[in-house]
């Protein structure tokens, strides 16, 4: 194949893929900003350019979801504009394959989908960040009550008359029990004043309580209290605290594998993380299967228009089959029910073997 043919092929996929990542874009910037609006109503701070700025700074990572439907689309039009032109027959007629047309595709979107894990990703996750930021200050954003780094654990829990800290130096969770060292409980009444705090070398939560071991209570106005054991209630548990981690989707491609290592070494689970990770791994991959399912329905000379409504159709319906069964495998890598390797891999290896096989019995060549 000619490298005139191929520089005119990635230019109408590139301009394709523009055209739909920005009609895509509008759409969704459109529906959550007015979703913004609704949530920041009875808000006076919260100013039209504050709520388009902050869907703004959502909309990269909101995308990256639909990537893949992004490059389906973008090839199919490109394949039904060439068809439309009668450039296609010519291509056919001058003896290329659809491979020949097809393997330079691939290295195209290999490259950007290369790029998106390595730098869109990063960025989206780090624009994101400044969105909870923002719908923090706001008033909007949850806030997150679990802070876990190596300098320790800290949580935060409300109570009826203030809130309650506790920060343990160690953590660790083993049968589903999670095992404190050095931990500190403070108990802050009204207008942020402390009313008691807790010391001990050693806690465990269990049963909605943290079981403390030496403990030592200071109370305003009295003399330190040794405790060999003592119980504090408690509405967190193991499942609400793991719920608090930071979402696998708003972190970076490069930080998830730290961040794996350094909770999976403190006992705790990072199988979601460690199942996100390697689906941007296999991402690339995905978007070269969808532009090989776009050419099962598009890359055909007919221009009979029930034709093309009908490759059209069945094009959307095998991309909504492909993203259901990606979900269903992303799910099940994450309650560990498959390995998460071949949960991760698994849609873009049907995908393409889907496509092949097809293609192989739709064209000659």
């Amino acid at each position: 194949m000619q490298p005139t043919l191929i520089k005119y092929v990635a230019r109408h996929f590139l301009v394709a893929l523009g055209v739909t990542l920005l009609a895509a874009s509008g759409l969704i910037l459109l529906f959550d900003v007015i979703e913004l609006l609704r949530q920041t109503s009875r808000i006076p701070e919260a100013t039209l350019s504050l709520v388009v700025g902050m869907g703004l700074l959502r909309l990269p990572l909101v995308l990256q979801a639909g990537l893949p439907f992004a490059f389906l689309a973008a090839a199919l039009i490109t394949f039904w504009r060439l068809a439309r032109s009668s450039e296609l027959i010519i291509i056919r007629a001058a003896g290329v394959s659809v491979w020949q047309v097809l393997v330079p595709l691939f290295a195209l979107v290999l490259g950007l989908g290369v790029v998106n894990v390595g730098v869109g990703n990063p960025i989206a996750a780090a624009l994101f960040t400044q969105f909870e930021r923002l719908a923090h200050e706001v008033g909007i954003g949850g806030d997150n009550p679990f802070s876990l780094s190596r300098g320790g654990m800290w949580l935060r829990e409300p109570t009826e008359n203030g809130f309650t800290i506790v920060h343990a130096r160690d953590a660790r969770q083993e049968n589903r029990v999670l095992y404190l060292a050095d931990v500190m409980i403070l108990e802050m009444g009204p207008d942020d004043i402390p009313t008691w705090r807790a010391d001990a070398a050693h806690a465990r939560l269990s049963n909605q309580a943290f079981v403390l071991a030496d403990v030592t209570v200071s109370v305003p106005g009295r003399a330190p209290e040794h405790h060999d054991t003592l119980s504090v209630e408690t509405s967190l548990s193991l499942p609400k605290i793991q719920e608090n981690f930071a979402a696998p989707e708003s972190m970076s491609f490069w930080e998830l594998p730290d961040f794996i290592a350094f909770f999976e070494s403190a006992g705790f689970s990072a199988n979601a993380h460690r199942m996100h990770w390697h689906a941007l791994i296999a991402s690339p991959a995905m978007l070269c299967a969808m532009v090989l399912l776009a050419a099962v329905f598009g890359f055909n000379s007919s221009q009979r228009q029930g034709a093309w409504l009908a490759r059209v159709v069945g094009c959307v319906v095998t991309g909504f089959v492909v993203y259901f069964f990606s979900q269903v495998t992303y799910t099940l890598g994450q309650s560990q029910t498959l390995p998460v390797v071949l949960a991760a891999w698994a849609p873009t290896l049907v995908s393409g073997l889907l496509g092949t096989a097809l293609l192989f019995h739709l064209e000659d060549g």
